[in-house]
């Protein structure tokens, strides 16, 4: 299944608290039950102002539709080509 990288555009976001994270990270994982399986939260980085989210979903709509039920931004979101790291250049 296709991973997505997931821009959300959140001004103060490396700010948020841990319990405003702990916060976040529930109504994501409530959202996630009701769309069922086929969509998995991989991991997300906090930047001073971003959060950005790595996905695995069939479609960008299903990402979509998980950030409208949410009430996250989700300002850019790119299906991920491949993947590397440093053992690509072995």
């Amino acid at each position: 299944m296709p991973k997505f990288v997931i821009e959300r555009e959140i001004p103060g976001a490396g700010n948020l608290s841990a319990d405003d994270l702990h916060g976040i990270s529930q109504k994501s994982c409530g959202v996630l039950c009701e769309l069922g399986p086929q969509i998995q939260w991989v991991q997300s980085f906090v930047t001073a102002d971003k959060i950005y989210c790595i996905y695995i979903a069939p479609d960008e709509e299903t990402v979509r539709k998980h950030a409208e039920m949410g009430g996250f931004p989700a300002n850019s979101i790119a299906k991920v080509a491949t993947v590397i790291d440093p053992t690509t250049a072995e």
